[in-house]
């Protein structure tokens, strides 16, 4: 019999039986009832369990791994690092470092961001804590395998493993990074995987490196119901007008729109700062300095708009999002999902707007297959002209873009 308690008895994240310390940490960042995500896999994780998560973003998946994972270090303290999280962009990183401080409050527990671009002094104070002892590691790939390699990190006692955003590291091309990774590692540990999709290439992966996981599914590849979802026909050369008109004298206090290219991204916040729009762009152009100011400056509304590629599409967490715009139709029908995901988060309601050209369309099918919804499509404004008629079975899709990742990302 389980000691697990059964889901649907967990109304209070004083259900789980989680440390003090932790409750007042959940308490002080204003987490009331746990999430179907949390209230599935942290019994898992407490009950000594590897987890598959499989869950779109704006789930709570962060947290389903974070709190039984502190109340383990509580309970089970170590000599060198205890838990490493693999994330693959800096941004998700330091979002997940972020909800550990706010976590941790109240615990003696410390943690590490791990990510590239840095300079020389902040390498250093890096290696020094790791030598020192740390108990929270998060890390992209590359910045974490340069450490292992030069054995700068003290991993022998590892007890928990976690690869956040799998199925976003493998398009990366960090599969083999990974399993050099992991070959640093003790056996004898937990390992938990979240993905919002499950292609083949991860289920290789988790039969290589976990130990008769627990799977939990929650809502894969679906746009939160919060959501209104609306696509326009148009022209390239209509969208950047009709992006104006849909933002111009409405109440939006914040909105984000996604591009294909960095140099499309740069382009559509240079139009809209000429019409005088608060708004930046934050691409892999930008310092990681740069790019944590763009975005602290969004999180605390002194941007109205941010222009961004899809390094921000997933993991960042960013609340009371107005307004998503999709200023291409993404390549992949999943990064879809995870655009308009930065809206209507936490059971919110926002609105999500799609432009499709005539090579466009195709790919956008595909996408309402994979979410199991037709979404409404519309001309744009009289004033701007008739954008294409809709046939996605004549249209062209977009060929494949391949970018070489750089050490770190």
């Amino acid at each position: 019999m389980s000691d697990e308690p059964a889901v649907s008895a967990i109304t209070s994240f004083h259900d789980f039986g989680l440390d003090q310390g932790i409750l007042k940490g959940i308490d002080a960042v204003g987490f009331d009832v746990p999430t179907p995500i949390q209230a599935q896999i942290i019994p898992h994780i407490l009950a000594g369990k590897d987890v598959i998560g499989c869950a779109q973003t704006g789930t709570g998946k962060t947290a389903a791994y974070l709190l039984p994972v502190l109340h383990q270090i509580i309970q089970n303290p170590v000599t060198g690092i205890n838990t490493i999280i693999i994330a693959p962009t800096r941004e998700l990183a330091l979002q997940i470092a972020r909800q550990i401080e706010g976590f941790s409050y109240f615990l003696n527990i410390s943690s590490l961001a791990l990510y590239g671009g840095t300079s020389g002094m902040e390498w250093e104070q890096q290696k020094k804590a790791l030598m020192q002892g740390v108990d929270i590691v998060v890390a992209t790939p590359g910045k974490l395998i340069s450490f292992l390699n030069m054995d700068l990190a003290p991993v022998s006692n590892l007890q928990h493993l976690i690869l956040d955003e799998a199925d976003r590291m493998l398009d990366m091309g960090f599969y083999e990074d990974i399993m050099k990774i992991i070959s640093y590692f003790p056996e004898h540990r937990h390992t938990y995987l979240f993905s919002a999709t499950m292609p083949p290439k991860i289920r290789e992966m988790a039969r290589k490196i976990m130990k008769r996981p627990a799977e939990v599914n929650i809502s894969l590849s679906k746009p939160a119901e919060g959501i209104l979802q609306v696509a326009y026909l148009t022209y390239d050369k209509q969208k950047t007008a009709l992006l104006t008109s849909l933002i111009q004298g409405r109440d939006l206090s914040r909105v984000l729109i996604f591009a294909s290219t960095k140099i499309k991204v740069k382009n559509i916040a240079r139009e809209l700062q000429k019409q005088g729009f608060s708004v930046a762009d934050i691409q892999s152009d930008l310092e990681q300095s740069e790019r944590e100011k763009v975005l602290l400056k969004f999180i605390n509304k002194q941007l109205q708009i941010l222009v961004a590629t899809d390094v921000l599409s997933r993991g960042i967490d960013i609340e009371n999002i107005d307004l998503v715009v999709n200023y291409d139709v993404p390549n992949e029908a999943e990064d879809y999902v995870h655009r308009v995901g930065r809206t209507a988060r936490a059971e919110k309601t926002g609105i999500a707007i799609t432009f499709i050209n005539e090579d466009e369309q195709s790919q956008f099918e595909r996408i309402e297959l994979l979410i199991g919804t037709q979404i409404r499509k519309q001309h744009p404004p009289a004033h701007l002209g008739d954008g294409p008629e809709y046939n996605p079975k004549t249209s062209r899709p977009k060929k494949k873009v391949f970018h070489r990742r750089r050490p770190g990302k």
